[in-house]
């Protein structure tokens, strides 16, 4: 079977390419993809290319697919796996396979799989890691989101916390505690505050910092401190580019005392020190955003580390469970990260907005893989919509969602794109 896929050569060289798939083996999986949605660790992989430590040293020889965040349908299944998956079960997968202790994964690591392409092979250790997810939603774009929110879900199950008087760690958010998300009013920082509202532990305080008035004003829209305050939550907004000592102001929601959780969403040395100074006694500071620069550092107050017991963490992505929750959560509806996408494109618009993730503004890239359409942002559909029909109609479908996106706008991408 024929596929059409993104694939990395190189430093900075991705090529969209049609190929052949080899007949699947009884122990692999022939799957359709239908969405994937872009992540900056693509992106990091793409300038790093063989240097990235996912990324095969032969990548020039044996290009690999790129895209890990996808959701689809199973087409073929082989003898192994029969009583296990049927073809046209809907699926996810979890990436961070962990096989054998290798680093290997999907979207990074492999010719035959990845999110950017129409036709994958699952190969057999997705399946023996348990990675391979059924999904049973409507939209496949909440399987994609999965991954990121899974991250997300992980890196609040990665906080830990001492016990007074033993060297026993709880682990997870102080339940009822004060919660800090800097640089959080991007895409994933929205999951952030969504799952800090939602989640089985919720503090009771939750202050979301960032120095982009806009993105900020549109997160207080989506999730406004009256929705936070109905689930139980204390919610804020700030702008410390307007402060002259955030820290100091930052502070002050905690009455002084410091925050027990600080989540840092930007890899910039000075938010992370201001992280730093934020802690409050044994507060946990998360490391989320993962910087391209392997000797990117920041100073620590290890005069803190030792009379005020501060630590720091950080996650890489989530695991099997934290994506199983996310499922869970987004089916349940008590997440929706609808609001983590801002660009629908397809799947001739992934190389470009893969190498130029960075420049250009919004959060979440939504790629429907058998579709050809350029990157759009959803704010310009009604302008694009005076002179285009498809724009004008998913236009009138985003006034109706609340501006969001929705299984009833990708419907109408799905039946009335263009193929690829």
């Amino acid at each position: 079977m024929k596929t059409k896929a993104v694939r990395l050569y190189g430093v900075n060289d991705l090529r969209l390419e049609e190929f052949e798939l080899p007949p699947i083996k009884d122990d692999e999986i022939l799957a359709h993809i239908v969405s994937d949605s872009i992540c900056m660790s693509t992106h990091k992989a793409a300038i790093q290319g063989p240097a990235h430590k996912r990324v095969p040293k032969d990548v020039a020889q044996n290009p690999v697919i790129v895209g890990h965040e996808f959701c689809g349908q199973l087409v073929e299944v082989g003898a192994k796996w029969k009583d296990q998956f049927s073809p046209g079960d809907k699926f996810t997968i979890q990436p961070a396979l962990n096989y054998k202790g290798s680093l290997a994964a999907p979207g990074y690591s492999y010719k035959y799989i990845g999110g950017d392409a129409t036709y994958v092979i699952i190969p057999p250790e997705v399946m023996e890691m348990g990675c391979l997810l059924k999904y049973s939603g409507e939209a496949f774009f909440y399987g994609s989101l999965a991954e990121p929110v899974s991250c997300i879900i992980g890196a609040f199950h990665a906080q830990y916390h001492t016990t007074s008087g033993s060297y026993v760690h709880e682990m997870g958010i102080v339940p009822g505690g004060y919660l800090a998300i800097l640089a959080g009013a991007g895409p994933m920082g929205l999951g952030a505050i969504d799952y800090a509202i939602h989640c089985d532990r919720k503090p009771r305080l939750v202050v979301v910092t960032d120095i982009d008035e806009a993105r900020l004003a549109r997160a207080a829209e989506i999730l406004s401190p009256e929705y936070a305050k109905e689930a139980g939550v204390e919610l804020h907004y700030v702008n410390t580019g307007k402060i002259d000592n955030p820290v100091e102001y930052l502070k002050g929601f905690t009455g002084g005392e410091g925050f027990d959780d600080v989540f840092v969403f930007a890899p910039v040395r000075s938010v992370v020190e201001m992280a730093d100074r934020l802690l409050a006694r044994d507060g946990c500071l998360n490391f989320f955003a993962g910087p391209t620069d392997p000797a990117f550092s920041a100073e620590l107050n290890f005069y803190n580390v030792h009379y005020m017991s501060t630590h720091v963490v950080g996650t890489s992505g989530g695991n099997t469970d934290d994506m199983i929750e996310a499922l869970d959560m987004m089916g349940s509806g008590k997440i929706n990260p609808a609001a983590m996408v801002t660009h629908i494109g397809g799947l001739d618009a992934v190389a470009e907005t893969v190498l130029n993730l960075p420049n250009i503004k919004g959060g979440k890239k939504l790629i429907y893989t058998n579709k050809s359409m350029p990157l759009v942002a959803i704010e310009d559909f009604y302008k694009l919509g005076q002179t285009d029909k498809f724009y004008a109609d998913l236009a009138d479908i985003m006034k109706r969602n609340g501006y969001l996106w929705c299984a009833e706008a990708e419907r109408y991408v799905l039946e009335n794109a263009k193929d690829i």
